[in-house]
This record gives C-alpha cells, structure tokens and sequence, in this order.
C-alpha cells in the first residue's frame, strides 16, 4: 500500500536530479519515506537519494517496491502548476500507479522491479570538503561547456577551483574562502567527464548549497539537500584518468 500527496515543484526536482543518470529507477518505500539507489548504464556515475515523509503534504505507505518510468512521470508533471499538489496511490486491484492533479487522473503501469538490483556505495574517505553556492558551480559549467572533454576540479588550503582547458581555449572559476568554506590540509586534483558534472549541477535547484568531497584522482561527491533537508542526495561521479 503506498499513497502520497507532494508538491510539483518537488516531485519535479527529484525527478531532474535522477533522470541525469538513468531513465526507469526502483524506489524502495518504507513507512519513513522513500529511498533509491542507481548507477547509469556507463558505472561513470551513481545516485543515492533519501526521500523522507517529511517532504511530502500526506503519506502513508508499508513497505514495498515502486518501479517508475521516468519520461512518463515527466509528462504527468506537463499537467501540473507550479505549487499544485500532485496526489499518488497505487490501485491494490491493478497495481497501477494514479496520479490525481486536479480533475485529471492518470494510471500509470509499474515496472517489473525484480531484476533492478541496489548497486553497492563505495565508502570513501576524501580529504578535501568544500560547500558552495550552487549558482558558482552552474556560472563554471556554463563558462566550461564546449571548450574541452574533461573538467578539473582543484582544492587547496585557501581556494577551490574548476577549470577547463581545450586545444585554443580555457576557462577557470576560482573561489577563494570568502566565496566558499574549505577544508583541505593539501592541493588535490582531479577530471571529470564534462557531461555528467554538468547535467547534475544544471538539476540542482537554485539556492542550493552543494557539499564537494574531493581527493586527487579519486570520485568526486556531490551532496545536497531539497525541500527543507527533507530529501537528501548522494552524487558520485568516477574520475578521468590520464593515460601515461
């Protein structure tokens, strides 16, 4: 049994924020929220969002499985305003999904989630952690787009730095402690594929504060919270690394 009520924007932003990865997702429900855990089809990158009850207007669930396909969860999001609150229920006869917005109801057909495995999360241990304003992050990859096939994400001490540079071409957005807080005992580097970093940090909403765990030539994490810290995400992105 799973019914819920929840905000369109918020639905919205959860549904950017994964379909950057993967296109039909497993949500695993419990009667404390929602939790998913994803990888894309590439194992480039990896997603772990904790969705908890606290972020939605009603909800009741026991534990189950909801396999959603998310280009369909999108266009159910076209019929909705911005605030409206979009209700969910799964049908105990059919085992569909009904969304209700309004006067318009629409029964959505679940996927089979018996072969969707939980990938498992590396447990890393990253030196440097620097929290910034996501609208900063999203000025660098515009800036950064086109120019080359790696981004550069630097910390040291007093700076955090992304930069990209290309064959004619480069371009850098450097903050230093008042614009971001750092914490690294040591200069750290690594690349990163461009499109995954970019598509992640476009999703974020804005005003978002972004938490950046890095170490030189180890996965960067992104982290960051929505709706009020009610949904918290997990982004894990594998590094580029140079051949000799």
């Amino acid at each position: 049994m799973f019914s819920a009520e929840l905000k369109s924007d918020t639905l919205k932003g959860l549904v950017n924020i994964i379909s950057t990865l993967i296109d039909e997702v497993k949500f695993t429900i419990t009667a404390d929220g929602m939790t998913l855990k994803a990888v894309d089809a590439a194992h480039v990158a990896m997603i772990e969002m904790h969705v908890n009850k606290g972020a939605f207007e009603s909800y009741s669930a026991e534990d189950t499985e909801l396999g959603l396909d998310l280009d369909k969860v999108k266009s159910v999001l076209k019929l909705a305003g911005s605030g409206e609150v979009i209700k969910m229920e799964q049908d105990d006869n059919t085992g569909k999904l009904v969304f209700k917005i309004g006067n318009i109801t629409r029964c959505m057909s679940l996927i089979d989630t018996s072969g969707m495995n939980d990938p498992k999360v590396p447990q890393l241990n990253l030196s440097a952690n620097i929290l910034v304003p996501v609208e900063e992050l999203q000025k660098g990859i515009r800036a950064a787009e086109s120019i080359s096939d790696h981004i550069t994400l630097k910390a040291g001490p007093e700076f955090f730095e992304l930069s990209c540079e290309g064959d004619t071409d480069s371009v850098s957005l450097k903050l230093e402690k008042d614009a971001a807080k750092i914490d690294a005992e040591s200069d750290v580097c690594s690349m990163f594929p461009p499109e995954y970093l970019a598509n992640i940090i476009k999703a974020i909403p804005s005003g978002t504060q972004v938490n950046i765990e890095l170490d030189s030539d180890y996965p960067v994490k992104l982290l960051f919270s929505l709706a009020d810290g009610a949904v918290t995400v997990d982004y894990l992105l594998a590094p580029r690394i140079e051949s000799e």
